[in-house]
């Protein structure tokens, strides 16, 4: 089995969760929830770094589209490599 196709799903699946992650930061849901906890807990460490460089304007919390768009970026990256080296 190639190792490519298995890490590409896995930032895939990251995109997701990241998305999932923004829409029930609309929502307002109670952050105590076990899926609520679980999305939270990985996402932010990489969340934060990214409101760091650039912090919420008016209310808004631009990081999850900025970690979106590297998560992209790097993991076709990643998958070219993987591929480039037969994996």
């Amino acid at each position: 089995m190639l190792l490519s196709p298995l890490v590409r799903t896995l930032f895939e699946l990251y995109g997701w969760v990241i998305f999932a992650r923004l829409i029930l930061s609309w929502l307002r849901i109670d952050v105590d929830h076990p899926i609520i906890s679980f999305l939270y807990r990985v996402t932010e460490p990489v969340l934060r770094p990214a409101r760091q460089l650039i912090p919420p304007a008016g209310g808004l919390d631009f990081s999850p589209i900025i970690v979106f768009i590297v998560l992209r970026i790097v993991g076709n990256f990643v998958v070219r490599l993987l591929i480039g080296v037969g994996l």
